[in-house]
């Protein structure tokens, strides 16, 4: 009897005893569409680096500005069409450090850091670094529930192009003493791509949403200016856009200091000193 009753409750048993858990198996394959846009980024990175070993500047410059435009419709295409994976996030990052870290390091280290010696090996060295430390930590910050408005530290992309459309405006390179003014061109970006600074992100930026007729007019504007005079505009776009977290920074300081009693009116503070009055009996 004892061992029928053994019997009967062994398939109890057996379906509350706790099933091993299967680890997670990867998917094999990748989502061409995003990738392809990823890997024409990190291909025109390539090209800045080999155009810059030609001396060509100029044209090491614009793929720089390339990979730029790559990089921001492989994450939009990733959303748009639902195909958004780890491994997208992972390969995009290691093409980043390429087209926007290695890239612009070598096209200026060639361009005007060389003649500086182990100084511009330093510079170019901390540029790259700080802009592998910058994208490692935008991919733990991107799992947080943070402003999706704003980057915490200028965007790699961003700082590359300060670089890119300084070379493009003058490809005929800095030589000599001259090269040291090559050192805040690559330095200062550098130092706000691991800062706290705030930055304005355009990828909340919803095109489908009605907009005024004047944005219209602005993007022809710039458009045409762009194609009249495309080193000035891109230069000045890039500077423009590294000022902009500077200015709001102090901006916000300015509005978080505590009024001082000197800042106040005169007569509140004489107000204060008297005594109160007296009451008048009726």
């Amino acid at each position: 009897m004892k061992e029928d009753d053994h019997a009967k409750g062994a398939p109890v048993l057996t379906v509350l005893r706790r099933r091993p858990r299967h680890p997670r198996r990867f998917r094999r394959g990748v989502y061409l569409l995003p990738s392809l846009f990823t890997l024409g980024n990190m291909f025109c990175g390539w090209c800045c680096v080999v155009y810059t070993m030609r001396g060509a500047y100029a044209q090491a410059a614009v793929f720089v500005g390339f990979a730029f435009v790559l990089d921001m419709l492989d994450g939009r295409v990733a959303r748009l069409t639902g195909t958004a994976s780890a491994f997208g996030v992972e390969f995009d990052s290691l093409a980043d450090v390429i087209s926007f870290g290695i890239a612009p390091a070598i096209l200026c280290f060639a361009w005007g850091l060389q003649d500086l010696g182990r100084l511009g090996w330093a510079a170019g060295f901390l540029y790259v670094s700080a802009a592998a430390i910058r994208l490692a930590r935008f991919n733990i910050q991107s799992g947080l529930n943070q402003d999706k408005r704003y980057f915490v530290g200028m965007p790699s992309p961003a700082a590359a192009g300060v670089l890119a459309s300084t070379v493009f405006a003058y490809p005929y390179g800095l030589r000599d003493w001259h090269a040291g003014l090559v050192l805040p061109v690559v330095l200062l970006p550098a130092f706000l791509m691991v800062s706290t600074i705030r930055y304005r992100s355009f990828k909340t930026f919803d095109l489908g949403t009605r907009r005024s007729y004047r944005n219209l007019i602005l993007i022809a504007t710039v458009m045409a200016a762009i194609a009249t005079h495309p080193q000035a505009t891109l230069a000045t776009m890039s500077y423009l856009y590294l000022m902009s977290g500077l200015i709001g920074a102090a901006w916000s300081r300015l509005r978080r200091r505590e009024v001082t009693p000197a800042a106040l009116p005169e007569s509140l503070v004489h107000d204060d000193q008297q005594e109160p009055p007296q009451a008048h009996s009726g």
